[in-house]
C-alpha cells in the first residue's frame, strides 16, 4: 500500500512546536511515512507554530504532523497551528498530533480541529493509515 492516489503522495510536513526537543518518534513516523511512499517535508524541533504554518503553504501539503512530549505546552501550540491556517485560508491542510498528550485533553483539542493524538506504542500502520484518510478528507469546518 503506498501513500499515492490519483492526485499524487501525500505530502506531510512533520514538526515539533516549541522548546520540545523529543525528536526520535518523529524521525522514526518520518520514516515510516516515506516508506509508505508519502513525501515527508521534515522541520525538526524548535519550531514557531508560524513557522510550521508558512513551510506547511510553501510546501503544499496535505498534512501537518505534529509531535509534543514536554508539559502541556501542546494545548496551545496545536490549536494555533490550526487557528493560524484557517487564518491564512489554508483550512484544506488536515493537522494530526501526537506525543504524551493527556486523556483529558484530547476531547478539546479534537474539538479544535487536531486529529490522531496519538501516544507511545502506537502502530505505525494506524498512524499510516490515519494520515492517508485525513489527507483524503476535504477542508476542515
Amino acid at each position: 500500500m503506498t501513500g499515492e492516489d490519483t492526485q499524487g503522495p501525500v505530502r506531510v510536513l512533520v514538526a515539533v512546536p516549541g522548546i520540545d526537543c523529543h525528536e526520535r518518534a518523529v524521525l522514526v513516523i518520518s520514516d515510516a511515512l516515506r516508506r509508505a511512499g508519502m513525501e515527508v517535508i521534515y522541520l525538526g524541533c524548535y519550531n514557531t507554530p508560524e513557522k510550521i504554518v508558512t513551510s506547511a503553504i510553501q510546501e503544499d501539503v496535505d498534512v501537518i504532523a505534529l509531535s509534543y512530549a514536554l508539559d502541556h505546552l501542546y494545548i496551545e501550540y496545536f490549536p494555533k497551528v490550526v487557528k493560524l491556517l484557517d487564518e491564512e485560508g489554508a483550512n484544506n491542510i488536515r493537522v494530526v498530533g501526537g506525543g504524551h498528550i493527556a486523556e483529558e485533553h484530547k476531547p478539546f483539542l479534537e474539538e479544535k480541529g487536531i486529529s490522531g493524538l496519538f501516544g507511545p506504542g502506537t502502530s505505525m500502520d494506524v498512524i499510516i493509515n490515519h494520515i492517508k484518510e485525513v489527507a483524503k478528507r476535504g477542508n476542515r469546518g
